[in-house]
């Protein structure tokens, strides 16, 4: 009688990622229209009991389900490693898409798929990894928790910081955590490649405007209007343009940056630098100043009547230390007639580029990689990690990807057609394994 040979984690990590990537997982930001993250969740928790993993469900609300595990390390004196992925995915319309964008289709040396690079990927690599340990009998240096997590698209009040808030022992003894966007290749010409490592990222404000006017007739001269009010309000915001406040993360990328690429970076107009990087300018030039975008407008209810009120939704994001200011610019473009009511308001991280857990990152890199030259980066959105710092822990966005010179990451983010290359997934399993071994 034979066995089949158990599947190496570079093969298997791309079943894992098609298989979630089938999971509908869509939160759109509605307790009763999103779906999928209970399934997703019983997924992970079945392919790592299959191993000998033990995981734990918990639910914020139906169906909004977080995943915990531990793997014990063999060193048990040290501080524990926090590894964590949503499982959660913002809407995707299919008939923008070339294929479904819950298919988990391959095609042209990619999987495709809502979720693929935001951030299914990491969720498979990590199971990938834990699953050929737990086959190998391998163990990491120290305890590392694994959390699969809820709602992050929605600002992970029922995920990240319902564990935070209400399971925090789950996460004794982690002191450093690790998770998306970060530890991706942007290249510099065929033998060089930089990694951005992420050590910042802007804080959310996200927030609402109201106007009030008096309603009438829509047939009637109107000089107290709330839709205009907020409209004209609406296009100051979505017009300015905040001042450069450059903060250590982003001094320090466009160092390295400089000296890589051998230009000279004027710290007063950091920006025409910047827009050198190509598909990756757009995620660091947000990261030069406070940034404000209105995402949604609602008003009225009947195509004849001026309404009494206004409403818009607008997407603001704050550097380190600036959320205060920022408050303070959007009340003088909005003026005194307008209402401003903060549906998210987390601050923004940063830590330094500096310590045993980067000096790892940076080895893991360079060993799978000998063109790789790692980088701080700040994030221009926010992740679960606004959560896990709340408990003192340190983090880091390091879920690695060899990426190809001409594919356009940051706009793949939230955008259609998304999707990750198997060469990628396979190289980040790669890294991580080495990684999480060794840290």
């Amino acid at each position: 009688m034979t066995t089949s040979a158990s599947p190496e984690p570079t093969d298997e990590v791309v079943d894992l990622c098609r298989d979630l990537l089938r999971i509908d997982t869509t939160n759109t930001g509605d307790n009763d229209t999103s779906a999928g993250e209970r399934r997703a969740a019983e997924y992970v928790a079945e392919k790592l009991a299959e191993v000998g993993v033990d995981a734990e469900i918990h639910e914020s609300a139906p169906g909004r389900a977080n995943l915990v595990a531990r793997i014990p390390g063999t060193e048990p004196g040290r501080d524990a490693l926090l590894v964590h992925g949503h499982l959660d995915v913002v809407p995707a319309d299919p008939d923008e898409w070339s294929v479904h964008p819950f298919s988990g289709e391959i095609r042209d040396g990619y999987l495709w798929g809502r979720g693929a690079i935001d951030m299914k990927d990491f969720d498979a690599m990590v199971l990938a990894v834990v699953r050929g340990w737990q086959r190998a009998g391998v163990r990491p240096r120290r305890d590392v928790v694994l959390a699969f997590t809820a709602d992050e698209e929605a600002g992970s009040d029922y995920g990240a910081h319902f564990l935070a808030q209400h399971h925090r022992g789950l996460f004794d003894g982690c002191t450093e955590a690790i998770g998306e966007v970060g530890g991706f290749s942007y290249s510099v010409d065929e033998s060089r490649r930089l990694y951005l490592i992420e050590t910042a990222e802007k804080g959310i404000d996200w927030l609402r405007l109201h106007a009030k006017g008096r309603p009438g007739h829509g047939s009637m001269v109107h000089d107290d209007n709330a839709v205009t009010a907020l409209a004209e309000a609406v296009a100051r915001i979505g017009r300015h343009r905040f001042p450069v406040v450059m903060t250590d993360t982003v001094r320090a990328f466009l160092a390295e940056v400089a000296d890589v690429l051998g230009i000279e970076i004027d710290p007063d107009d950091p920006e025409t630098a910047i827009a050198k990087l190509g598909p990756i300018a757009n995620i660091i030039g947000a990261t030069v100043r406070n940034t404000a975008n209105p995402t949604r407008l609602a008003a009225g209810y009947k195509d004849n009547v001026i309404p009494g009120r206004a409403t818009a939704t607008i997407d603001c994001r704050s550097l380190p230390g600036q959320s205060e200011e920022l408050e303070r610019q959007l009340r003088d473009l909005v003026g005194p007639d307008i209402a401003i009511e903060y549906v998210q308001r987390q601050p923004a991280l940063e830590t330094t580029f500096d310590g045993d857990l980067v000096d790892q990152m940076s080895a893991a890199l360079r060993a799978e990689d000998p063109g790789a030259h790692p980088v701080p980066y700040m994030l221009s959105g926010g992740t679960d990690a606004k959560a896990f710092s709340q408990l003192g822990i340190r983090c880091f966005g390091f879920a690695p990807l060899r990426l190809p010179a001409d594919l356009n990451f940051s706009g793949l983010f939230h955008g259609i057609d998304e999707r990750v290359p198997l060469d990628g997934l396979q190289f980040g399993v790669r890294v991580l394994d080495r990684f999480l071994r060794n840290c």
